[in-house]
């Protein structure tokens, strides 16, 4: 485009990247308001429901209690007795840790005295009770034994505003200042001791963070990843959910207390028992039950999802399974602003790549945004699956409310290009070739003007001979409408021969051909000279009708003179703000104006056509010249060979 367009370039790129930039902060203000947390929740759900299946956690089992088991029983909650032989016939399999997520602070007869003396009696038993967490919240106490023995960890489960869980907790206050750990943190602490792993600060990343082997859970925060003002009370940590359904084994409580289960089923593991059944209020919403697609949705008992939790906490330290971690905020941001300056950037290519017709210029948008969507989209899953948690929202909304608004401002500045181009040219050109203007309208076009240019091109003027004596003669109405018959034939060949009508003056017609886009090889200014000598044969050919339809109307006939030069020139617009016109300068205007007003004593029939020397070598054989003379032009220094043209030999060859 050349140094002449750097201005225009830095402006026009300027306010794409305000533009960008302001779309990225009002992004980032309705992130602020929490807006967009449902729609960021779902794409976690929907990247953990994606994952490749992993293979069973075989270091972790179930006892579930069914809707059969309460049935064969006859009564909820469970009788203590009962879970004293479950726990009996589990504990000489000899497990790792025992987890009894069901309340047993009141004693549910028959068989208390025995489950007593079983709490009592395993040490590897954990035990669960609900913290109050708050005002309005209940509590459920202990088991008293348990309590004392110090083998007891909290159920409760953190719930986002969806229903669904998300977090997962690793300690938490009681109200009365006590720090526990989770039923599932306690389980995963018994199970890793006997692999010679026991808890510790990470000294190395943050020493209030709990560190296992080389896992280091990273707290979270109330607006780390997509939350906004969260509730992070406790030691909360994001779930790197697993299917339960096809992750751990489960068997019921009626196949443990019939021996239906293989003597190592429990050995070396750890066993959770926990109700599994629909009528018991112990079932959540986790990413694995909502399905996008069928809008339906299942529930995840309690107590898998503490199994989950074990499972994740003993994965991370044996197996190096990917904790899920969040950006930080800096680089969220600069996510949602190159995001942002894509969509403007993309969004104002569209303005150059000015070849593309109507349909896929629309498009332009559109596609980008596709594309890009899925980009960010495939790299935020690839991200997903080695441990980051990268918002997805935010960058696709920044992207897709960059290139929207960009695409706006593009098509105001291109409306008001049109409309500037149109305003110059609707008199001058065909529609073919203002179409071909506005595609080219990059070259010619600056700040609202065409910006001058020289180019080579050829330059027609045209005079009627005698016109004077005729206008003396005729009414000025009739005079005027004469003369409309008049310019409107001519400007018809002028158009048909793709040249550009420059201006009408008076009687005299200017017409140029090579301009508003301009010829840049020889072959193409050739063509030029050719169109304007064809012109004006037309333009004879025109006349000769005219004259016959005059006189048989009993109106005045007329000859024309014609002068054609090429050579270089300067075209532009000239004016105001308010007023411009298309025009043209140079020496090849006043040489063309010379020659149709030199020597009108020379015959020419209806129409007579004396050209340049310039012209002359430009034209094929096809047409028919003669030298006219060598003659000193008014205002030429030198003097210069002028022909006249006498036709076109259509079927002549031009070799």
């Amino acid at each position: 485009m050349g140094k002449r367009w750097m201005p225009q370039l830095r402006e026009e790129w300027g306010a794409v990247f305000f533009g960008a930039t302001t779309i990225a902060g009002l992004v980032l203000l309705l992130r602020l308001t929490g807006a967009l947390q449902g729609m960021e929740w779902g794409a976690f759900d929907w990247f953990i429901r994606s994952r490749p299946q992993e293979p069973k956690d075989s270091r972790i089992v179930i006892v579930g209690i069914s809707e059969t088991d309460i049935q064969t029983i006859g009564q909820w909650p469970i009788p203590d007795g009962v879970l004293a032989d479950l726990i009996i016939r589990l504990k000489a399999q000899q497990p790792r840790a025992i987890g009894l997520d069901i309340y047993r602070d009141l004693p549910v007869e028959p068989g208390h005295k025995r489950l007593t003396e079983v709490f009592e009696n395993t040490p590897n038993l954990i035990g669960v009770q609900m913290v109050s967490r708050g005002d309005n919240n209940w509590a459920v106490s202990p088991p008293k034994i348990l309590k004392e023995r110090g083998q007891i960890g909290f159920n409760n489960l953190i719930l986002d505003s969806d229903g669904t869980i998300r977090r997962g907790l690793l300690f938490l206050e009681t109200p009365e200042g006590e720090v526990l750990p989770s039923l599932g943190l306690s389980l995963a602490f018994l199970y890793l001791k006997s692999e010679g792993i026991l808890p510790q600060n990470a000294e190395e990343v943050n020493p209030e963070y709990l560190q296992l082997g080389n896992a280091v859970f990273v707290r979270l925060r109330s607006n780390d990843g997509s939350y906004v003002r969260s509730n992070d009370r406790g030691y909360q940590i994001l779930m790197n959910h697993k299917d339960v359904n096809n992750t751990f084994e489960i068997v019921s409580l009626r196949d443990v207390l019939e021996n239906k289960i293989p003597d190592n089923f429990a050995r070396d593991r750890v066993v959770l028992i926990g109700t599994i059944a629909a009528s018991v209020p112990d079932n959540f919403h986790t990413p694995y039950d909502h399905s996008a697609i069928t809008d339906a949705s299942n529930r995840t008992s309690g107590v898998k999802i503490h199994a989950n939790l074990t499972s994740q906490i003993i994965s991370a330290a044996l197996d190096n399974r990917p904790l899920i971690k969040v950006w930080p905020k800096s680089l969220e941001i600069g996510l949602i602003l190159l995001g942002a300056w894509m969509g403007g950037f993309l969004a104002g290519l569209k303005r150059y790549a000015c070849s593309l017709n109507v349909y896929y210029a629309f498009s332009w948008s559109g596609i980008n945004i596709i594309i890009f969507a899925l980009l960010l989209t495939g790299s935020a899953y690839l991200a997903f699956l080695r441990g980051w948690w990268v918002p997805l929202v935010p960058p696709i909304l920044s992207l897709t409310g960059s290139s929207l608004a960009i695409t706006a401002y593009i098509a105001k500045i291109e409306r008001e290009e049109r409309q500037t181009i149109m305003r110059l040219f609707e008199r001058h050109v065909t529609p073919k070739i203002a179409e071909a203007i506005w595609r080219d309208r990059q070259k010619i076009l600056k700040e609202g003007q065409l910006e001058g240019q020289e180019v080579i091109a050829t330059v027609l003027f045209t005079d009627l001979k005698g016109f004077s004596s005729i206008a003396e003669g005729m009414p000025p109405k009739l005079l005027m409408s004469w003369l409309n018959e008049y310019m409107s034939a001519m400007a018809k060949v002028v158009l048909d021969s793709d040249g550009a009508i420059n201006k009408f003056i008076g009687d005299a017609v200017m017409a140029v051909f090579g301009i508003p886009i301009p010829a840049t090889t020889p072959e193409e200014i050739a063509l030029d000279a050719q169109k304007a000598v064809t012109c004006a044969l037309g333009m004879a050919a025109a006349l000769k009708s005219l004259n016959q339809q005059w006189e048989q109307g009993g109106k005045p006939t007329v000859s024309m003179r014609v002068g054609i030069a090429t050579g270089p020139l300067v075209v532009g617009s000239l004016g105001s703000h308010h007023r411009q016109d298309y025009t043209i300068i140079g020496d090849t205007v006043n040489i063309a104006a010379r020659l149709e007003s030199y020597d009108k004593s020379i015959d020419g029939g209806i129409c007579r056509i004396l050209i340049s020397e310039e012209t002359y070598h430009l034209l094929p054989k096809r047409f028919s010249t003669k030298r006219v003379d060598r003659v000193l032009l008014k205002g030429r220094q030198q003097p210069v060979n002028i022909y006249q043209v006498c036709g076109e030999q259509i079927n002549a060859s031009d070799s």
